[in-house]
């Protein structure tokens, strides 16, 4: 994810990084100049055709389509970031409920119980990484740390590397309640944290394997390329040659919007705008391991 100052906007109309859609989009810019430049050439200069020929009237029908292909870009791009915001909450929740857990643990296992505490301290954080490597369906073994003076962790990676994980979490929360260091009245309060790792997960997931239906993404990238390639037909009689810059920018505008749109309706992945997941797991290593 890109950190910047949004206060100093100015500098972001002369500076293009490796996320802007300029860098996507201009060898299709190469492509419509050329395109524009011939319809504008065989229009005024082998054709001839004067500014009443049938073709100006296309134009009239730009300000409708105009107004439906920004109704379905705004619904595009909103769709989107409501998943990239979503997804983002669903991880606030996770670092806050590994907080809680770490705390209420901290508070509930006698000091001298330095094995339990030294579980929950590597286990906490190491669902957050196994979770975000699962959703980017990669496996970092080196990120998984291993518990103090126990035997290495093993983890089946073709099955469901977070729910191996949370089940270990909660078979050892419910060892401790049958062995009487928690008492019922304490489970029920770190059952709360442990259900929610489960629900994070399953929410994640919804949004990874959930994506824009086919047919409507389809649909507008359609209408996009319809809409720009026919527009030089008519408006060559008004503007002559200034065709080719406005049709660049007129793609510009409506493939910059769609290209956002699919970089961040997953936001689970490496690309520039997609969450910081690395640094969420990287905190909540730090956080648990101060709190236990």
């Amino acid at each position: 994810m890109i950190n910047y100052n949004p206060k100093e906007w100015f500098t972001f109309i002369f500076r293009i990084h490796k996320a802007d859609t300029v860098r996507k989009l201009f060898p299709m810019f190469v492509a419509l100049s050329i395109y524009s430049g011939i319809v504008a050439w065989l229009e005024l200069e082998v054709w001839k055709l004067s500014d009443k020929n049938e073709l100006k009237n296309i134009t009239l029908m730009y300000g409708l389509l105009g107004f439906v292909i920004s109704l379905l870009l705004v619904f595009r791009t909103n769709t989107a970031y409501d998943r990239w915001w979503e997804g983002r909450r669903q991880w606030g929740t996770l670092v806050n409920s590994s907080r809680n857990l770490a705390m209420k643990i901290q508070a509930i296992l006698p000091v001298e119980n330095t094995a339990d505490r030294a579980f929950f301290r590597v286990m906490i954080p190491n669902f957050a990484f196994s979770l975000k490597n699962h959703l980017r369906k990669t496996y970092l073994h080196e990120e998984m740390e291993a518990i103090p003076g126990a035997e290495p962790l093993h983890t089946d990676i073709s099955k469901h590397v977070p729910n191996q994980l949370s089940q270990q979490i909660i078979t050892r929360t419910m060892e401790l309640y049958r062995s009487g260091q928690i008492t019922g009245d304490q489970l029920i309060l770190l059952n709360n944290e442990l259900q929610t790792f489960a629900d994070v997960c399953g929410a994640c997931e919804r949004i990874r394997n959930t994506p824009i239906p086919f047919s409507y993404s389809v649909f507008i990238k359609k209408f996009i390329f319809f809409y720009v390639m026919s527009m030089p037909f008519g408006y060559v009689f008004s503007l002559g040659y200034l065709i080719i810059p406005m049709i660049v920018f007129v793609f510009f505008v409506l493939a910059s919007l769609e290209l956002i749109a699919e970089e961040i309706e997953d936001p689970f992945g490496n690309d520039a705008n997609d969450l910081p997941l690395d640094s969420i797991c990287g905190n909540i290593r730090l956080h648990v391991s101060e709190l236990l």
